[in-house]
């Protein structure tokens, strides 16, 4: 199975700018708010849950947190939409786009003209995600040799080390399941999400293609109504070290 957030991995590296505090808030008071659409009770509601431990994990207060959730019973909100789009970027690579909005006729035209301005193009629904797998993905800090038994016996279905720590992949279904399973072995989770793994990974192996992607992945995680970017490609080291 390939790596789990190849992008996520390129960012830290090449020290790409994360969001400001406000601006990671709004995204994690919307996650919250969708989620809360199929209950408010994080105990029957393990999406919300995940969301909630997101939240938690960024340092949110809670009770934004609160105020986020409540949001669902607020008949003057905005009604929230989750969509994901579809695209190529500069020489076929193939990305998604995770937004949640409250106006898809603004967001759309900006994440169109975040690929056209820098070689790509959006697609037709379903013509690029059909290359990913969507799973459960759990980190967690261990050795694989002390671990590797009691993750599986808690519903894991592939574990590997990547970047000093453990990388589990589940069923969606199950991950908010495998995780407090974990959590109850006294196994350090550091993060649980849902996700799209590429099915395979095209290594960029070119300089001036590599900079192309970059300015295009970098121009879609400044539009605010982003929450993921998926992607099924790798920058080889060697053209990292130049960029």
């Amino acid at each position: 199975m390939s790596g789990h957030s190849k992008w996520s991995t390129i960012k830290r590296q090449k020290g790409v700018k994360d969001a400001a505090k406000g601006a990671i808030f709004t995204k994690l008071g919307n996650a919250l708010a969708l989620a809360a659409r199929s209950g408010t009770d994080p105990d029957t509601n393990f999406t919300l849950r995940l969301a909630i431990d997101k939240a938690k994990s960024n340092n949110m207060p809670m009770a934004n947190i609160q105020r986020a959730i409540d949001r669902v019973s607020d008949k003057n909100e905005a009604v929230l939409t989750e969509v994901l789009y579809e695209g190529y970027g500069p020489n076929g690579v193939a990305i998604l786009v995770s937004v949640t909005t409250d106006n898809i006729n603004r967001t759309y035209p900006e994440v169109r003209l975040a690929f056209s301005k820098h070689g790509g193009s959006i697609a037709d629904k379903g013509s690029v995600v059909f290359q990913f797998n969507y799973r459960g993905l759990i980190k967690v800090n261990g050795q694989i040799d002390d671990l590797l038994l009691p993750i599986i016996e808690a519903g894991a279905e592939d574990v590997l080390e990547e970047n000093n720590e453990l990388i589990i992949y589940t069923n969606p279904k199950a991950l908010a399941e495998v995780r407090d399973k974990l959590r109850e072995m006294s196994i350090e989770v550091t993060d649980a999400e849902l996700t799209y793994l590429p099915k395979q990974t095209i290594e960029v192996n070119d300089t001036i293609l590599a900079g192309k992607i970059l300015r295009l992945m970098t121009a879609l995680e400044e539009i605010d109504e982003v929450d993921n970017i998926f992607v099924n490609f790798e920058i080889a080291d060697s053209v990292m070290e130049t960029l």
